[in-house]
């Protein structure tokens, strides 16, 4: 993927201060506490059994989008790639968490956006996360032998980030229209090579129209909000697990970067039928019935959608290869890695050449013993 696939991204970065000594603290994953690096203080976060309350779609949209709680940003544009980061107030400098571009805020501009109800804590601590990804590394096929260096370079730059989702729950009615095809045989007669005659079962279908409506519930689906990575690469990170979902609390950002959203709630659930339809398509089958079907035209309504936003966690990093950035993430509850990765010309050049000297090999021993058997 080119730079200029980099997407512009909205990022807060989170700081509490020490009540001991004034230093940053930092959320310690896997634990709901802040820990201070100089004086090692440890501060617990007080978590509440958490209440999941959905918010109605049409009402939101209708209603409440404009006085939804909010929060100002200020960002600054990455000159290599586009994206745009806000950092806190005393930093003048830093590097962009998805390019590792030296970065020097200048002319910020200022946004708000709508906060987030719910988050999923950092479980994995970042020195597992860089264990987890030099074994990805390290389990590549035609990797470039120097990718490994470069690899353990950028894993010491990994940056949690905070990544915004949508979740959506609907219910769904589709009204369908198609054929249902069921299979019979019949017996054909025919000639073998010597010239008498055989049976044979042949298999025909038997098409008959359908339609008919189907419902179906959807509970969590969900939709990444950010453009900065990759559709593929962010949903192979899945699954997540969303029942530990905990109340929204700056303290579990302590230390972390957040992204804030660029796909709106309309545009999401968009997204959200796309996910939905192979399930509405097979609930669509089973009810045509028969062998086999031929599904012609679906209409679906989609009721009672409900609607929540959260924050995921993620190690990511980026490292340039032979003038190219390659981005990798590892799911910071999980430990899932996945990333974008170069190949080797040479490897796999010298690769399918053992392949096709181990092939002719065995043709030629293959050619010489029945040449030798004929003798």
């Amino acid at each position: 993927m080119s730079d200029q696939a980099f997407q512009p991204v909205a990022e807060t970065a989170n700081t509490i201060k020490c009540k001991n000594c004034g230093a940053n603290l930092k959320f310690a994953p896997g634990a709901h506490s802040l820990s201070c690096e100089y004086c090692n203080a440890k501060n617990e976060i007080q978590v509440e059994q958490t209440v999941i309350i959905e918010n109605d779609f049409a009402t939101f949209l209708e209603q409440n989008a404009g006085a939804a709680e909010q929060q100002s940003i200020s960002t600054v544009k990455c000159g290599c790639c586009g994206a745009s980061t806000t950092l806190a107030p005393n930093v003048t400098s830093s590097n962009c968490p998805y390019c590792d571009t030296p970065q020097v805020i200048k002319d910020a501009s200022t946004s708000s956006i709508i906060k987030p109800k719910y988050l999923l804590p950092f479980k994995i601590e970042r020195n597992s996360a860089k264990s987890e990804f030099v074994k990805w590394v390290g389990s590549l096929w035609f990797a470039p032998s120097k990718l490994k260096g470069y690899a353990q370079q950028s894993a010491e730059k990994l940056r949690g980030v905070y990544m915004p989702y949508w979740t959506y729950d609907t219910n769904t009615d589709s009204s369908y229209s198609g054929l249902r095809g069921d299979y019979y045989y019949e017996t054909q007669s025919y000639r073998d090579s010597e010239g008498n005659t055989q049976t044979r079962e042949v298999q025909r279908t038997a098409w008959s129209p359908a339609s008919g409506s189907v419902n179906n519930t959807f509970d969590d689906i969900l939709v990444c909000a950010s453009n900065s990575l990759p559709e593929k690469l962010v949903t192979e990170l899945e699954p997540w697990d969303l029942p530990e979902l905990v109340s929204y609390n700056d303290q579990f950002l302590a230390g972390f970067i957040t992204e804030s959203y660029q796909t709106q709630l309309k545009e999401g659930f968009e997204i959200a039928k796309g996910r939905m339809r192979p399930v509405i398509e097979t609930s669509v089958k089973s009810d045509i019935g028969g062998d086999v079907q031929q599904v012609h035209s679906v209409s679906t309504d989609y009721t009672e959608i409900k609607f929540k936003h959260i924050l995921l966690p993620l190690w990511i990093s980026a490292y340039r290869f032979n003038e190219k950035v390659y981005r990798f993430t590892v799911n910071a509850r999980t430990g899932e890695v996945q990333g974008e990765r170069p190949y080797s010309a040479a490897k796999i050049f010298f690769f399918v050449l053992s392949i096709l000297a181990v092939i002719g090999g065995g043709i030629f021993l293959y050619s010489k013993y029945k040449h030798s058997g004929t003798h």
